[in-house]
């Protein structure tokens, strides 16, 4: 048997999940709340509830995995430390997993084989009129990220999506695109091939998934090197300062 607790607290949506992988069955155990600066009080209870919904304890954990961002900077710093905490207390690995490959993932199950999508492009509001943003290719209903994670105006990840809208049908998922795409979209030809899947957020039910694979392969980490993404270095900059 294989359990993988998951956190992800990188957005306004705070969820926990547990996986439990058992010969050729896999169960979810899983909390999602839209709560906005509320994750510090309801992280550490909903993971309690996902363990003792399926009767296991913290020993019966394998793996912690988080979601490691990008994303808000309170929030990532949240996740890492209950997840870090956590394995030190059972004194096992942790997997970050990104909350954009995340997202793609919940895009990649919005969709079907027959709708022909080739790509998605994940995008999280990052405030201050830019977005985090990735781009992810489908090929026989397995992501593969193209590139890497960006911070950058909204203008650059829209050019991205004209580009890719011009050969191929696009995905749009993620709050950047709710944020944003109402008002660049009538600004580009090509929409007929661009979905938007609008209100969905990286979810630990995802993270626990792309972390199962990880786990297969034998990657961990370390509590040490399990650090978050902030990409917007100024503000990581300034945190380190102050401690």
């Amino acid at each position: 048997m294989t359990c993988i607790i998951a956190i992800e607290t990188a957005t306004e949506a705070c969820s926990a999940a547990l996986l439990v992988q058992q010969d050729d069955e896999t169960k979810i155990y899983k909390r999602f709340q839209l709560a906005p600066r509320e994750h510090t009080k309801l992280i550490l209870p909903m993971l309690d509830e996902v363990l003792a919904e399926a009767d296991l304890k913290k020993s019966d954990i394998d793996a912690i995995t988080f979601g490691r961002g990008p994303g808000a900077f309170t929030g990532l710093r949240i996740a890492t430390g209950i997840a870090q905490g956590l394995a030190l207390s059972v004194e096992k690995p942790t997997i970050p997993v990104s909350s954009l490959h995340a997202m793609a993932l919940t895009a990649l199950n919005e969709i079907s084989d027959d709708d022909g999508f080739q790509s998605v492009l994940v995008a999280i509001d990052a405030r201050m009129d830019e977005v985090y943003w990735a781009e992810y290719s489908i090929i026989d209903r397995k992501l593969e990220v193209l590139g890497d994670e960006q911070l950058s105006a909204p203008q650059i990840m829209f050019d991205k999506a004209q580009s890719l809208s011009n050969k191929q049908k696009t995905a749009l998922i993620g709050s950047g695109w709710d944020v944003y795409f109402p008002t660049y979209k009538d600004q580009y030809s090509g929409i007929d091939n661009m979905r938007l899947i609008p209100q969905k957020f990286p979810d630990a039910e995802e993270i626990a998934k792309l972390a199962l694979v990880e786990f297969a392969k034998g990657e961990f980490q370390s509590i040490e090197e399990a650090q978050p993404v902030y990409l917007r270095n100024n503000v990581a900059e300034k945190s380190k300062k102050q401690i």
